[in-house]
């Protein structure tokens, strides 16, 4: 999945945007790639000379990957288009059950997030990741996941 479909699924954009990439999607697993420029505001402040990719933009990577499995095949609205569709926003935080860092992770190579839909409750939606560089796992993680109204954000 190239950057113009990512953009048409989810809202997220520049320089908010984690996902650079899909690379493997289905309606129970989603594997989405970060690819860092070096020019990210999060990496020139953390930290000056040592940068550090922060455990929240790890996290953000994460639901991302799974904003864009909701949103492809598990939205209240057929053919979801993030700039035309309105009434509904999909795959908002609702809760991280779990956030295990392992290591440190650089933005000096891709970092691959394999996400998974654990479980499905009407618009609560459960997923477990693992985070990965280099083909080293860096973090595991656990959160949740909700479909609201827009008016929710107002």
């Amino acid at each position: 999945m190239d950057l113009n479909e990512i953009k048409t699924l989810l809202h997220h954009r520049e320089p908010y945007l984690m996902v650079s990439q899909v690379i493997e999607h289905s309606q129970n697993q989603i594997v989405g790639v970060k690819k860092h420029s070096g020019d990210e505001p999060y990496i020139h402040g953390h930290f000056p000379g040592l940068p550090v990719v922060p455990g929240a933009m790890i996290q953000e990577l994460c639901t991302q990957s799974a904003d864009i499995l909701i949103t492809k095949y598990h939205s209240p609205v057929e053919n979801y288009h993030s700039e035309k569709t309105k009434g509904w926003a999909l795959g908002v935080l609702n809760k991280v059950e779990s956030a295990k860092y392992l290591d440190i992770v650089k933005p000096t190579s891709d970092i691959v997030a394999k996400v998974e839909l654990v479980d499905h409750m009407g618009a609560l939606f459960k997923f477990k990741a693992q985070v990965f560089q280099n083909d080293k796992l860096k973090a595991k993680l656990a959160f949740n996941l909700v479909n609201i109204s827009d008016e929710q954000l107002k």
